[in-house]
């Protein structure tokens, strides 16, 4: 299982699977993250934590956290 934490800076990937439980799943589908959605990752911050992806043609920051749990191909 691959998932969106573990994609490169530059590349993309499309979604297979939103996992965990309840308002986190929840909040990250509100985010326009849902199965079948292509993500790019455009940056990653210093130390690792956020993300910075394009999903759905706008601009969103994810921790670390929230990227696991993002599964992709």
């Amino acid at each position: 299982m691959k998932t969106l934490k573990q994609v490169k800076i530059g590349k993309s990937a499309k979604v297979v699977k939103v996992h965990g439980e309840g308002a986190l799943k929840r909040r990250i589908m509100d985010m326009g993250i849902t199965k079948g959605v292509e993500i790019s990752v455009r940056k990653v911050a210093p130390l690792g934590d956020p993300l910075e992806i394009t999903v759905r043609g706008y601009e969103l920051s994810l921790r670390k956290e929230d990227a696991e749990m993002i599964e992709v191909e």
